[in-house]
């Protein structure tokens, strides 16, 4: 099972970054905050000082068609908010 999906690049993101040093990734649903604090530190070689967690349910669709009523809805996801000890930094485009 791989842990860690993606790193989240986006303006809340990068802001989060410059103003505390935190780190957003999505993460697989099943891992925990051991295993994701693990794997960052394995992938990127730095100390991880706190790890948070949150899950987001699936969104559900619905809209009319010809045929009638089509409803359908997104996976849930995982994020995970990195803040890393002092003085580390990730370069997430090196990688």
């Amino acid at each position: 099972m791989s842990v860690i999906i993606k790193p989240i690049i986006s303006e809340k993101a990068n802001y989060l970054t410059d103003l505390r040093g935190a780190y957003s990734f999505l993460v697989n649903t099943k891992a925990n905050k051991i295993q994701v604090k693990k794997a960052v530190e394995e992938l990127y070689g730095v100390k991880v000082a706190d790890v948070r967690t949150m899950i987001y349910a699936p969104k559900v669709s619905s809209k009319h068609t010809k045929k009638g009523l089509q409803v359908g809805k997104t996976n849930k996801l995982k994020k995970a908010i990195v803040s890393l000890a002092e003085g580390e930094v990730i370069d997430i485009f090196a990688n």
